[in-house]
């Protein structure tokens, strides 16, 4: 069974924000750090070398395979800044309607900057999203 490439690291959060040279993503960045660690009560870690993410969880799915990941976090991407949520978002109670301009896949939300979204939703959608998770995965 093949394990997650993608772990914790001693990395420096603040570093790694303070390299991004957008400096509109940079400060919607710390706005997101800000937010994700008043709703998980989590001290960031840098996961691989570009992931931002807030406590953690355990899995272990029917195929067999487990490990180790994040309950929410994000990463500023060149187009978009990811969201992870770590919930398939199809199948949640969320309401996505009021949150703004943004796009989703199964996991994850894509957002240009945290201007076009409104951050109450958005800090719904996330506590709701790690509620889940860690009822799901205790």
């Amino acid at each position: 069974m093949s394990s997650n490439k993608t772990k914790p690291t001693n990395a420096s959060v603040d570093t790694f924000i303070g390299k991004i040279e957008d400096q509109n993503k940079q400060s919607d960045c710390r706005k997101l750090l800000e937010l994700m660690r008043k709703i998980t009560g989590n001290t960031p870690k840098m996961w691989g070398n570009s992931i931002i993410g807030f406590g953690e969880y355990h899995y272990k799915y029917n195929s067999g395979r487990k490990g180790d990941w994040f309950l929410i976090g994000f990463s500023p991407r060149k187009q978009y800044i990811s969201i992870y949520l770590m919930c398939d978002l199809k199948n949640m109670d969320l309401d996505f309607e009021k949150l703004g301009k943004h796009r989703r896949s199964v996991g994850c939300l894509y957002i240009k900057k945290l201007s076009d979204v409104d951050s109450t939703v958005l800090e719904t959608i996330a506590t709701k999203a790690i509620t889940y998770t860690k009822s799901k995965y205790g």
